[in-house]
Order: C-alpha cells, then sequence, then structure tokens
C-alpha cells in the first residue's frame, strides 16, 4: 500500500488517573495530560502508517505541533485522528486531531520520518 495523502489512522483512550497531567508530572489537574495526547495522537499517525512499510523500515517523530484546546477528565474516551497531508521524500506529514464525547480536544500536525530500522539503531551510543 502506497503512503499517499489521504491515507489515515486512529487510536483510542479512556482515560485514567495515570493520563493526566498530575501523573506525568505535567501540571496539577487530574485531566488528560497533553504529553499523553501527543502520544495517542503518535499512535493514530503510526496506525496510518500500518501495512505500508516494508519489514525492515519505520517511522520516528521528529516534528510535533499541538494545539491542546479542552480538557479530558478520567473516564472520557478520547479519539485521536491522523491524516497524511504530504509526503516529502522520506518526511510524512499528518494532520491530527482529537476529540472526546463533548467535542474538540485538539488539533494539529506531526512528521514522521521513514527510516532503515537497523542503521536507525546503529547511531545509538549506549
Amino acid at each position: 500500500m502506497e503512503i499517499a495523502p489521504g491515507l489515515a489512522g486512529s487510536a483510542t483512550c479512556v482515560v485514567s488517573d495515570s493520563d493526566t497531567a498530575i501523573a506525568h508530572r505535567s501540571g496539577d489537574v487530574p485531566v488528560l495530560s497533553t504529553p499523553r495526547l501527543v502520544a495517542l495522537c503518535e499512535e493514530a499517525a503510526c496506525a496510518a502508517l500500518e501495512g505500508c512499510l516494508a519489514p525492515d523500515t519505520t517511522s520516528v517523530g521528529t516534528h510535533v505541533e499541538i494545539d491542546h484546546i479542552a480538557p479530558s477528565p478520567p473516564g472520557a474516551t478520547v479519539l485521536a485522528r491522523a491524516e497524511v497531508e504530504r509526503v516529502e521524500g522520506r518526511k510524512v506529514n499528518f494532520m491530527v486531531s482529537a476529540s472526546d464525547g463533548k467535542g474538540a480536544v485538539a488539533s494539529g500536525r506531526i512528521v514522521r520520518a521513514l527510516v532503515h530500522r537497523e542503521s536507525f539503531l546503529s547511531k545509538l551510543s549506549v
């Protein structure tokens, strides 16, 4: 399957206490944290690429731009959606959004780069 504009994926999270700003130490309120929201949007972008990558290829996040516009309390179901906006060589640009039962939670853009898994991992300095 070819990676092309319009290709989409989604991911869902039922907000738990471990997903909150308090748990992620990114604030002091018991609502979905921005770091967890970003992870959910990244998960949706990865889901969009499922079945499109060669076995020795993966994608890595390179840029995230998210507007977190509404809070989601524990128990809320948050749905993130990512859609390929354009492909520039090895870079895949996604439009992302998230919503819960009350409406929009976030919108933004994510860029992921396609990399050869082994080559990428060989750059680790452990």
